[in-house]
């Protein structure tokens, strides 16, 4: 059974079995994003990668309330299995799936319809705005499948399949550059070709991760257990930090590119993007990592193998500390030969990307115990001290930064914003953690946190 592996199993082994594979998981998310950046910056140009960049945000928030649901509902029945209460586990998935499949219905016809008008409130002008519209309009059809194989691909880990996710990604990597080599290259279709290839490959994970979850002799399958209304606000409160945090991305990204377009132009907006792509390695590895190891933490949390929950962390954020090290290191020594992989036939774009790398990458030396630390709560359920970390994280301190700092430094304060808000970030973390004690009195049984709820 996947309970004794998760509750019994040495942490190290543990950590490999689910970490690593999330891990690629996440790399290869990140891969297929340079991959559109190639394809977009050398064979459209530097708008369209603006474009793509500002149309990101309606991206972020289909994937924020995805992650809301998903990572909710993995914390939730991890800590259920862990105490034994399998139907409770059952209604949790049930519920997640009908509430994730209505939301995102919901969303792909708004994106669909409103196209123009979401484009223009996300800050697209005359030049962007047709290329902008066009790309969600063409996202706005994957939606659902999109959604939904953040859900099924989270649940696999809770029935022994933690390897699922990664291979539909393999999958997904595959088609996104054969399509994007046929659709922008060979046929020319343009922003319209890059939106097809992004949205049908992220699609495809999802029939990869759908197996276990129609099986009926897997303890989560589609089949089994019933809505559960009062299921609902557990999930979303366990998961509202990740919701914050792809709230706060889409935000940021949001006031970065119109800070960009204000201070330098479209060129500023093109270099951040793609220093972003070359950046996300070693944020995409440490979420990785913190994807990871929730459902160790959850269900050993609700084994109350608080020893295990504590070795569990502090070999992930040890790991973090080292990748966010490599990150600095990558992007303030080489930049230069990465950057030129998107814009080389672009030098402005080239010579406000490589400047602002230098400022940009101290923030990958803080950020790893930062996003270890908001999991880690979200994992347990706490979420009140995971919403903390992740708002000032991604929200507070970002919105705080880029309104004083473009004031002080100009073009260097934009990309300041991000290492300021690490460091103050930081120091909240670690309060929370260092506060903080794992005890048999904290734990109470879910089923009161169903009644409470």
């Amino acid at each position: 059974m996947q309970e004794n592996i998760l509750g019994k199993e040495k942490i190290s082994k543990l950590f490999i079995k689910f970490s690593i594979p999330a891990i690629i998981a996440m790399l290869i998310s990140g891969m297929q994003t340079v991959i559109d950046g190639i394809f977009v910056g050398n064979f459209i140009g530097a708008n369209a990668m603006a474009s793509i960049s500002i149309g990101a945000p309606f991206i972020q928030l289909v994937i924020g309330f995805s992650m809301l649901v998903s990572v909710g509902a993995l914390s939730y029945m991890g800590r259920s299995l862990g105490e034994g209460n399998t139907d409770l586990t059952k209604d949790i998935f049930k519920t997640s799936v009908i509430l994730l499949s209505v939301v995102s219905f919901i969303l792909s016809i708004i994106g669909f319809l409103f196209n123009e008008n979401i484009s223009s409130l996300l800050g697209a002008n005359y030049v962007l705005i047709e290329n902008v519209a066009n790309y969600i309009k063409i996202i706005s059809l994957c939606v659902l499948p999109m959604s939904l194989a953040f859900l099924f691909g989270f649940s696999d880990r809770l029935i022994e399949k933690p390897d699922l996710y990664f291979k539909g990604m393999i999958l997904s990597l595959i088609i996104n550059i054969t399509l994007n080599y046929i659709l922008i290259k060979q046929l020319e279709f343009g922003i319209i070709g890059a939106a097809l290839a992004t949205g049908i490959s992220y699609s495809s994970v999802f029939l990869i991760v759908l197996g276990p979850m129609i099986n009926k002799k897997n303890i989560i399958n589609i089949f089994v257990g019933k809505f559960n209304k009062k299921t609902i606000i557990p999930i979303i409160y366990n998961g509202s930090s990740e919701a914050i945090g792809s709230l706060a991305s889409a935000t940021s990204a949001y006031l970065f590119n119109m800070s960009f377009i204000n201070i330098i132009g479209e060129s500023g907006v093109a270099a951040f993007t793609s220093i972003n792509y070359i950046a996300q390695f070693g944020t995409l590895i440490v979420f990785g990592i913190a994807d990871g190891i929730g459902s160790i933490l959850s269900y050993n949390y609700g084994a109350k193998n608080f020893d295990r929950v504590k070795r569990t962390f502090s070999l992930a954020v040890k790991i973090s500390l080292v990748i966010g090290t490599l990150t600095f290191i990558t992007l303030f020594f080489f930049s230069k030969n990465l950057v030129t992989l998107f814009t080389s036939s672009n030098p402005e774009v080239l010579e406000i990307a490589i400047a602002g790398s230098k400022l940009y990458a101290f923030a990958f030396l803080l950020n790893g115990f930062n996003t270890i630390s908001s999991s880690y709560f979200t994992a347990i359920g706490y979420a009140k001290e995971s919403v903390i970390i992740a708002s000032c994280h991604g929200l507070i301190f970002i919105i705080l930064g880029i309104s004083i700092l473009p004031k002080l430094f100009a073009i260097n304060g934009i990309w300041l914003t991000v290492p300021f808000a690490e460091i103050m970030t930081l120091f909240i973390s670690f309060r929370l953690i260092t506060k903080f004690k794992l005890s048999s009195e904290d734990n109470i049984s879910l089923e009161n946190e169903v009644i409470n709820s």
